[in-house]
């Protein structure tokens, strides 16, 4: 039989986080207790106060991992995009969907739990670094419209991130009642393209 991990475990905090991210998948972020993370991870109830005061303050810590992935991620697609400002602004759209794919626990901590990204500095700055990712992508896509027609750059990538978002909570987490004969990249892919139609930034027949 394996042996009881105690308070002394060598990486006891992070263990609560992935104990919650599994309780998170499978249940909500308020499906839980912390005494049922502290037993999913092996430990007694009262090591869990050690390092966290309460389930918010453990579902923020998931959600601070999860913006440091989704931040990296979008990074990631971003340069992957250069130097075509429109492929790294569709990288990034993509790269939200690769993400909720990927790592649903995080994802439900950081959009779903209710936790605000401001509970603390630590994740208030790495959901801020994952907006900015986006925006600079919106604002060199941005440059590419009459000055006139052109909205703010913080618009035009939550306009995205929105779209995203929507695709992901209706049709990418197999939501009751909720069913396409599209896959969620392809309904995510042709709703960027009628945006970007819209502001004149691909052909109509592109």
């Amino acid at each position: 039989m394996p042996k009881k991990r105690g308070y002394h475990h060598g990486n006891l905090r992070q263990a609560l986080v992935e104990a919650a991210l599994q309780l998170i998948e499978v249940r909500g972020p308020t499906g839980f207790t912390l005494s049922e993370a502290a037993k999913q991870a092996g430990v007694t109830p009262a090591a869990v106060y050690r390092h966290f005061e309460g389930r918010e303050d453990l579902i923020a810590e998931a959600a601070r991992q999860g913006y440091e992935i989704f931040a990296d991620l979008m990074q990631y697609a971003y340069d992957k995009g250069q130097p075509s400002a429109l492929a790294s602004f569709e990288a990034t759209g993509r790269a939200y969907l690769a993400f909720a794919r990927k790592y649903p626990g995080h994802y439900i901590a950081m959009f779903e739990s209710g936790v605000p990204v401001n509970r603390t500095p630590e994740l208030a700055k790495v959901a801020a670094r994952a907006r900015g990712v986006m925006e600079r992508a919106a604002n060199d896509l941005s440059q590419h419209i009459a000055p006139e027609k052109r909205p703010p750059p913080s618009m035009f990538s939550a306009h995205i991130w929105a779209m995203s978002h929507g695709v992901v909570e209706l049709y990418a987490r197999n939501s009751p009642g909720t069913q396409s004969p599209f896959s969620p990249e392809d309904l995510l892919e042709t709703g960027i393209g009628v945006y970007l139609r819209g502001l004149g930034l691909i052909g109509q027949d592109a």
